[in-house]
């Protein structure tokens, strides 16, 4: 990939594993924004993320690291340190080391998903992740839909924006998807630290429908750079989450998930089957995009046609805002 000239480490929340790969009592490795990682949850159920290495003699708590309680104690001499990085026992001495903290992530869980806040000026969250229900005000929940579908890709030379900027982008359908699908936008708002783009679905070549008569379309809420939910309606009713986490200076892990509903008063099993081989063309699509990002160069400034201009000149204007040049930039503006 020709790196693109762009922050691997934006501000915002992002996904480092779904919930249940970190059961009670378990220490997961993990690496994300070229710091090495551990999440562990604590016998009581809750979850951290923390830098993994040991603030004493530097072991690295993901290889021997034991869950003891509330605390995480280390392999090598035993010190145990709390959900919020502090050393809270040492074994051979009667006080701990009140000076010394390992560095900690906020942490939401939603989604069966496990979010991290990153900033690199360390600043508590000033917005949440988007839930793909509970952000659509549409009173849905999981309960309406048959279990989520997941695809993982881990180290791909992709960089989160490519991603969000598929969301504008209407002309790829034709040739990235082979279908007949013409989007048409009806909203574009990015005047927040969340953005919302929806379209409605016409199909090629049907000259004679009209936007107000078209009952297929899409919601897309952005939360950040890191999270994107969409809730599709009409000719399938599915909800998406995609989440793309830089873990170097290179390469992102790329996740993304599918919710599809449920149909009251059908088959259970042929149900099943049928909301399976749905999930599975989402994701099998999602892949099709998967291929082109990971080869593309990121290209400043593009070269649009004149019906891409709007939305992809509105996104990358608001991009910008979750780079660390920009609040460099601002808190330059208020001295």
């Amino acid at each position: 990939m020709v790196k693109p000239p762009l922050s691997m480490k934006p501000t915002g929340w992002f996904q480092v594993a779904w919930s249940d790969e970190i059961g009670v009592g378990d220490v997961v490795k993990m690496k994300y924004f070229d710091q090495e990682m551990v999440g562990w949850r604590a016998e009581s159920g809750q979850l951290t993320v923390m830098n993994a290495y040991c603030e004493h003699l530097g072991a690295h708590l993901g290889y021997g690291g034991k869950v003891v309680g509330e605390v995480l104690q280390c392999p090598f001499h035993g010190w145990q340190w709390s959900s919020e990085g502090r050393n809270v026992c040492i074994p051979y001495q009667d006080r701990p080391n009140r000076g010394r903290r390992i560095r900690t992530y906020p942490v939401a869980e939603r989604n069966d998903s496990v979010y991290i806040w990153h900033d690199v000026d360390r600043r508590e969250p000033f917005f949440d992740p988007p839930d793909v229900f509970a952000a659509f005000r549409d009173d849905s929940s999981a309960d309406g839909y048959h279990p989520q579908q997941r695809l993982y890709r881990a180290g791909l030379e992709l960089h989160p924006q490519y991603v969000l900027e598929n969301g504008v982008d209407f002309a790829h359908f034709k040739f990235v998807h082979n279908t007949p699908i013409v989007p048409v936008f009806t909203r574009h708002d990015f005047g927040g630290l969340v953005s919302f783009v929806d379209f409605t679905i016409t199909f090629e070549g049907d000259d004679g429908q009209k936007i107000e008569d078209v009952n297929s379309g899409v919601e897309a809420i952005n939360g950040g750079l890191g999270i994107a939910v969409t809730k599709s309606w009409g000719m399938i009713d599915n909800r998406t989450i995609s989440a793309v986490t830089p873990v170097d200076e290179f390469t992102s892990d790329v996740r993304f998930m599918v919710y599809i509903g449920r149909m009251p008063g059908k088959d259970p099993d042929r149900a099943q089957r049928k909301a399976a081989e749905f999930g599975r063309e989402v994701i099998r699509q999602f892949e099709q995009d998967i291929e082109i990002w990971q080869h593309q160069r990121y290209s400043d400034p593009p070269a649009l046609a004149t019906d891409e201009y709007a939305g992809f000149t509105a996104i990358r204007k608001w991009a910008k805002q979750f780079y660390p040049e920009a609040f460099a930039t601002q808190e330059g503006l208020r001295q």
